[in-house]
């Protein structure tokens, strides 16, 4: 019997040495401190115990301290022995003098081999989710590679090389992301949580630190700090926007991320599901920097409104529909890599642009300009807005007057079209 647990003991040394992936010292620790306990249990205290651990070998010593007292005076035979019982040891031994004799373990049973292990699974499991959280929690922003284990409705559980559950969520899956079980999936650490004293590592392809990291992959200048990524806006698995900078003037930056012929920046297309990529050159002007977020649209000049974050951004009119793109979305990133509200207008100084009432003064008498100013009419335009028989009766000018106001202003658009 002592031999064979002797060597399921060894055995289960070895298991946490080699698959538990602890270091040797934290091993001998956590080892040291499960026999102790064990002990403490078994003699009430084990301060008197000298455990020696040697997990290279799987095996280990346990020696007990004992204090030499008189025949007939031992009060705790785990704390004290009788100066007869010592000289059988070695008849040198004297009054007062330790006693340090070696400990047979399994000699206690198999209950407390059975305790020992039980406490050491339940330590070994205690350092491994700590190892996993602070591990992971310092790779936070890091793309990792797993293999994809299960798919639940809300999520997917995958396996990284070393065993550790890795969770994806639904609302952080790209749209068009299809795998199957067995599949290796790329994600981003995106957050790690301590659940239940267990640590939960969350992953998402939808991140814009996902679309920042597969680009450090792809572009050497990034990893080697010549590029810098500035900002990143997404809207997964549609369109994307990146900003970037060189403090390298030899270096493009916008050049290097997409590569010759758009080997790079083909490659994070690919890996997100074909998600149209833009990308622009960073710049500290804001003005500029808007403009370029905004592409493909040219704008034709900018109002900033740096108290409230907004930006009034007019463009000639066949520039206004791809400023704002396909559902907004060209404008809604352009707002998001900027930071600021963009409110796109019709350039006031295009052919069709608006005209002042002021500007018909030639042609049109400026006590009439006046009373149509008095009603809210500023404009051409704002004139022609309002029905004939809304503006005789707001402005109590003549049937006649009104008429020949609205022809003049009608024949200035029928000419310009």
């Amino acid at each position: 019997m002592g031999k064979k647990e002797t060597i399921n003991l060894i055995d289960t040394f070895s298991e946490f040495k080699e698959l538990k992936n602890i270091d040797r010292n934290t091993l001998i620790s956590v080892m040291e401190e499960s026999f102790r306990s064990v002990l403490a249990r078994m003699f009430g205290t084990d301060e008197n115990f000298d455990v020696i651990i040697n997990p290279d070998k799987g095996d280990f010593e346990i020696y007990r301290n004992r204090r030499v007292v008189p025949d007939g005076e031992v009060e705790d035979t785990n704390l004290e022995i009788s100066i007869s019982e010592a000289k059988k040891i070695d008849e040198e031994y004297e009054l007062e003098e330790d006693v340090t004799d070696t400990v047979n373990f399994l000699s206690f049973g198999r209950r407390a081999i059975l305790t020992l292990r039980q406490a050491l699974s339940s330590k070994i499991m205690e350092l491994q989710k700590d190892n996993v959280f602070t591990a992971y929690r310092e790779r936070i922003g890091q793309i990792v590679s797993a293999e994809l284990y299960q798919i639940w409705k809300k999520e997917m559980l995958l396996i990284d090389e070393n065993g550790t559950e890795l969770y994806l969520p639904k609302t952080e899956q790209i749209q068009g992301d299809f795998y199957r079980k067995g599949d290796t999936i790329r994600a981003v650490v995106a957050a790690v949580e301590n659940r239940n004293n267990s640590p939960k590592i969350i992953l998402s392809r939808t991140s814009p630190m996902f679309l920042g990291k597969l680009f450090e992959l792809e572009v050497p200048e990034i990893q080697e700090g010549l590029i810098t990524i500035k900002r990143v806006a997404r809207v997964p698995g549609e369109r994307a926007k990146i900003a970037v900078e060189s403090y390298d003037e030899r270096i493009d930056p916008v050049g290097a991320c997409v590569g010759v012929k758009g080997t790079r920046i083909h490659s994070v297309v690919r890996e997100l599901r074909n998600e149209n990529i833009d990308v622009v050159n960073y710049t500290t002007n804001l003005s500029l920097f808007i403009s370029r977020a905004l592409s493909p649209a040219k704008i034709s000049s900018i109002r900033l409104n740096h108290e409230e974050n907004r930006a009034e951004i007019y463009l000639k009119p066949e520039e206004v529909s791809m400023a704002i793109g396909k559902g907004g979305l060209n404008i809604r990133l352009a707002s998001m890599l900027t930071g600021y509200t963009l409110d796109v207008f019709r350039d006031m100084e295009d052919e069709n642009e608006d005209i002042y009432l002021e500007e018909f003064s030639d042609e049109v008498d400026v006590w009439i300009i006046e009373a149509l100013k008095a009603i809210g009419c500023d404009t051409a335009k704002s004139v022609l807005a309002i029905s004939r028989d809304e503006l005789i009766q707001r402005s109590d000018l003549e049937e006649e007057t009104i008429d020949e106001v609205l022809a003049i202003l009608a024949a200035e658009f029928e000419d310009e079209e």
